[in-house]
């Protein structure tokens, strides 16, 4: 973990429009060429329909603008085009040009979603100065058919803003104030959400300078309860100005053990292709052990004669190398893939890999060449069943029954270490939540005489408590109420788990609520 001083120079990349240029090279077209010249939006589903993410120059010029409803815009633009966003694929993007970006400094951070931070300490000089690096940066980024703006600061936070806001190719020098530098610049400067700045604004706040009016103590009462740093304008001020450090996780370059095999003839056969993906699998047991690695997650391409291109992605439960157990869960992603023409290229990378040691065979290999270890059972239940179908509970140090506990991945380790917790004895049914139940007891604090629950009405033949649990203060609100449970037993033997939340005269509400939140055998 890295932090930017204000001893450092921080270069700031903005690609103004990253997922339409992206797009546009992903279709092969210059800027203004083709399709590009014409109103273009790239548009994501959502509840309320489709909403415009980006749009091109064209598509802006007519008055379409990101955020814009797709129907909102069309108004404006009937001749607006759409094609889905692909945030996933920006987003990969981005991380690639981070790593490119390293050209010019150690060392390089993401900025999402469309930015890129680099540290270029030390090296101006490389380039003639400061002003050199930013004309060989704009250049390099040209030739690349990216719209971006940069600047360079002390700090992220500095770079940032004037990257959004200040001049193109604007530069801070470690001489210069940046309270006075960076006052006129708006608020939405220091990186807040959307609702801080509208309260800001409500506030007669619209520029940097008019927070310096204002007393810090006036501030810090307004926004004390903002732990978000891009909900809280003190904290973003301190990282701009450098009076606190603002971490940056560096980018880092890895190679992806990748294997492929070009066939001399296309293959249209399920047979063929098994056999290709099994020497496929062993290729990458041997890349993988060279490296003292195991595959967490594979990806399969098949290239066809038509030039499509078919993935399949396997993640796996631990990290494993058995060729044979790789081909077998591979085997049943492939049954609903059409060959068409044939397929004449296939490749498979593991894009996710962890350490896994050589270690002499044993039984668990040998159950594992068996399918019968834990792993392997995993892995085909995720496969048949989906990842969120298989979970294992991990217990929490909580004594509200509703969090203690929580739902993982089947093998990974727990995170936290667990409290040991000595619990009364507890249903084998919970409700996944407590249900509002009517209670008629003799006296306010009694023992419960009768209740209904799913209209129906139940005698308390027997019943033993209160077992009191409080409330979790540094959890929840102020006003939450203690709970008094109960273990009671009807007229026909049926046993329950209820509580009262909240007591007579508690000062937290009104009078106590009962709810059900368990059943016994």
């Amino acid at each position: 973990m890295l932090t930017a001083s204000s001893s450092r120079r921080i270069l700031a990349i903005w690609c103004t429009r990253l997922a339409i240029d992206r797009w546009r090279l992903l279709e092969g077209l210059a800027e203004g060429e083709g399709a590009d010249a014409a109103p273009l939006a790239l548009i994501a589903e959502t509840a309320h329909g489709p909403r415009i993410v980006s749009v091109n120059a064209a598509g802006f010029a007519a008055g379409a603008k990101g955020g814009m409803m797709l129907a909102d815009a069309r108004t404006l633009c009937p001749a607006l085009t759409v094609a889905p966003a692909d945030p996933a694929g920006d987003l990969l993007f981005l991380e690639d040009l981070a790593v490119w970006a390293q050209r010019w400094g150690p060392w390089s951070a993401l900025d999402p979603p469309d930015g890129v931070i680099v540290d270029v300490t030390g090296a101006t000089h490389l380039f003639g100065g400061e002003a050199g690096l930013l004309a060989d940066a704009h250049a390099a980024l040209a030739r690349r058919q990216l719209m971006v703006r940069l600047a360079i600061a002390p700090t992220a936070g500095a770079a940032w803003a004037l990257a959004h806001h200040g001049p193109q190719d604007a530069i801070l020098h470690p001489a210069d104030d940046p309270a006075y530098r960076l006052g006129h610049l708006p608020v939405a400067a220091l990186r807040l959400d959307d609702d801080t700045i509208t309260l800001l604004k409500r506030l007669g706040l619209k520029r940097l300078e008019d927070l310096r009016g204002v007393h810090r103590d006036a501030l810090v009462r307004r926004f004390r309860n903002r732990r978000s740093a891009a909900a809280n304008p003190l904290i973003r001020m301190d990282q701009l100005l450098g009076l606190v450090p603002e971490p940056l996780l560096p980018v880092m370059a890895t190679e992806a053990p990748m294997v492929q095999r070009r066939l001399m003839e296309p293959i249209r056969h399920r047979s063929l292709l098994d056999r290709v993906l099994a020497d496929l699998t062993a290729d990458m047991a041997r890349a993988l052990e060279g490296q003292a690695l195991g595959a967490r997650r594979l990806e399969l391409g098949l290239w066809k004669v038509d030039n499509e291109v078919v993935v399949r992605r396997l993640e796996i439960a631990a990290p494993s190398r058995d060729p044979v157990h790789l081909a077998g869960l591979f085997g049943r992603k492939l049954e609903d893939v059409d060959a068409g023409f044939g397929i004449e290229m296939v490749r498979l990378r593991a894009a996710w890999t962890e350490p896994l040691a050589l270690a002499q065979r044993d039984l668990e290999s040998s159950a594992e060449n068996h399918g019968t270890s834990l792993a392997a059972c995993v892995d085909r239940l995720t496969v048949r069943l989906g990842s969120d179908a298989v979970r294992r509970p991990i217990a929490r140090a909580s004594h509200v029954p509703e969090r203690a506990q929580r739902w993982q991945a089947p093998l990974d380790p727990e995170k936290t270490a667990q409290a040991e917790f000595e619990f009364h004895a507890r249903p084998l049914k919970l409700l996944e939540r407590p249900e509002p139940i009517a209670v008629i007891y003799e006296t306010p604090d009694g023992l419960p005489k009768r209740f209904r629950w799913r209209n129906a009405a139940h005698d308390v033949l027997r019943a033993e408590g209160p077992e009191r649990i409080a409330p979790e203060w540094w959890r929840e609100r102020s006003t939450a109420r203690l709970r008094d449970y109960y273990r009671i037993e009807d007229e026909q033997g049926r046993r329950y788990w209820i509580y009262r939340s909240g007591v007579w005269g508690d000062g937290r509400g009104g009078t106590p609520e009962w709810f059900l939140q368990g059943l016994w055998g």
